[in-house]
């Protein structure tokens, strides 16, 4: 089994200790994705449903980059700043994901840089 790491520019630069995604026994693992923009590294929006937004065009930036799309997302996990978002969250989640939506779990976020909202972070089929 061969593992390769994913790198694109349309998705914010990760740190040095991890990738944006790995591709492994047919499966992709993207990182957990907040809502930066990949050019000015700022944060996008103010509302949880623009952040989600934004984190979400970037996992589907990694996914397209890796050869496949949200569509293909089997798991999720989206870590929340605030609790009381969820409901927000959700509400822009349904716009990506209206049908066959993958399986997922929450957390809240135990940080919040640059006032940062959601991370989210999928497993797809490659």
């Amino acid at each position: 089994m061969t593992k390769q790491t994913i790198f694109t520019h349309d998705a914010p630069k990760p740190p040095a200790y991890f990738s944006q995604a790995v591709k492994s026994g047919g499966f992709v693992f993207v990182a957990g994705q907040g809502p930066f923009d990949p050019v000015t590294g700022q944060v996008v929006g103010t509302t949880i449903q623009q952040q989600t937004a934004q984190s979400l065009r970037n996992v589907a930036a990694i996914l397209a980059a890796a050869g496949t799309s949200l569509a293909k997302v089997v798991s999720a996990t989206c870590i929340l700043a605030e609790e009381a978002d969820f409901p927000g969250m959700n509400e822009e989640w349904l716009k990506w994901f209206p049908s066959d939506p993958p399986a997922r779990q929450g957390a809240q976020l135990p940080v919040r840089p640059q006032n940062m909202k959601i991370s989210i972070a999928v497993i797809a089929e490659a």
